[in-house]
């Protein structure tokens, strides 16, 4: 049965200029589009940002078994922060469909593909890995911070036949106690085993990955100065 998107309700931070580029970027467990707008924030003032729209999504609100069922922002169920359980992979087609519903609304307004970057942190990043690796159209990148690759089975058939093409830049904490970096490691495993190679000097195609050492399950300014350079790069002003 094919998933029902929701329609999402969502933060803009504007481009300052001459709006050619968007980054989608979606929130973790618990959060808001409000916790990233800071970040959205602080590089839309770079002079080299002007361009960029930022759309941050909220999550529906729903029950986390890992959570004692508490009732949250959440992007899917998740049962238990082992990551060793049945996956909820329902809810992750369910919010893969709405995020495609933002992509498809960049679309509309006559913002080709490749220059749309879908992005996350934590659940949000497993959910820009999921939807961005298996959509019918090529973005210009996608970003997951402290996530994972979710539904690896489902992911594997879904795959888009562009996924070995896509630049991916995954930023990872060396001491994350949440998604351990074994965790990280084991997604980058797969995605090496699906074809998604390392990203080569000066070929956008491919994954950056990049570990911080003495980053817990957050980000810091050598990540984030990281990520702006690829952004970038993979989404620069067009005159």
């Amino acid at each position: 049965m094919a998933s029902v998107a929701t329609a999402l309700q969502f933060l803009t931070v504007p481009a300052a200029r001459k709006h050619t580029a968007t980054v989608i970027f979606v929130h973790g467990l618990g959060d808001t589009g409000y916790g990233w707008q800071p970040v959205a924030g602080m590089f839309s003032k770079e002079s080299s940002f002007g361009h960029v729209k930022w759309v941050l999504p909220h999550s529906p609100q729903s029950p986390v078994t890992a959570n004692m069922c508490m009732v949250m922002p959440s992007w899917f169920d998740i049962k238990s922060f082992g990551f060793k359980d049945v996956e909820d992979e329902a809810g992750m087609l369910k919010s893969k469909a709405s995020l495609t519903q933002l992509i498809d609304a960049e679309l509309a307004a006559g913002l080709p593909p490749n220059r749309i970057i879908l992005g996350g942190f934590s659940q949000g990043a497993a959910m820009s890995i999921l939807t961005g690796l298996s959509l019918d159209k090529q973005l210009a990148g996608v970003v997951c911070l402290s996530g994972w690759v979710p539904i690896k089975d489902t992911l594997r058939k879904m795959l888009a036949p562009y996924a070995q093409q896509i630049p991916i830049f995954w930023g990872h904490g060396s001491v994350d106690p949440l998604v351990k970096p074994k965790l990280a490691e084991e997604s980058i495993e797969f995605l090496k085993s699906i074809g998604i190679s390392d990203a080569k000097p000066g070929d956008l195609a491919g994954l950056s990955y990049n570990v911080y050492p003495g980053v817990g399950h957050s980000t810091n300014m050598q990540e984030l100065e990281d990520l702006k350079g690829w952004i970038a790069k993979v989404i620069p002003e067009q005159s």
